[in-house]
């Protein structure tokens, strides 16, 4: 990651946003390596490695063996990937993972995430990102919070 994040930051002007895989053993690792080289932001997670299989043919139901497992079901581990980078950089974090409604994008913001993107949820619906930005505002100014931002990376852990 941090050759690739490095050789990129130096062929370009752009803004780099290293966006990482959750099939690794420590993200943290892999993110601090990004913000070392240069990465402007940190995006993740990306889809899990997974199978499906026919018990009756025995065989793989996708043609690569393996593909990726996306949607909601990813959330709980994508809100604790960027609860972790958050607490390991410095650089923005970008969360990512079953996000379907306003209250799974301010509960990636109040994990540690300075933006969110919508996925899987455009399939089912095209017009989700309207309704979400729409219905955040509406539950901020409920709590009476100003902003999204004024929420981000606020997570209160339990004391152990």
């Amino acid at each position: 990651m941090f050759r690739v994040v490095r050789d990129v930051k130096a062929a370009s002007t752009k803004p780099v946003w290293a966006k990482l895989t959750p099939n690794v053993t420590d993200v943290r690792e892999i993110a601090r390596a990004a913000e070392e080289a240069g990465a402007d932001a940190i995006s993740l997670i990306n889809t899990i490695s997974a199978m499906a299989i026919d018990w009756r043919s025995r065989s793989p139901l996708l043609q690569n063996n393996v593909g990726g497992y996306s949607g909601p079901v990813l959330k709980p581990i994508a809100l604790r990937m960027i609860h972790e980078v958050r607490r390991a950089c410095r650089i923005p974090v970008v969360g990512i993972g079953g996000i379907t409604n306003a209250t799974d994008a301010l509960e990636f913001l109040v994990a540690g995430a300075s933006a969110v993107q919508v996925g899987t949820a455009n399939f089912v619906d095209p017009t989700v990102s309207v309704r979400i930005v729409d219905e955040m505002n509406r539950l901020l100014d409920e709590q009476g919070i100003a902003a999204a931002r004024d929420v981000v990376g606020t997570l209160r852990l339990h004391e152990n």
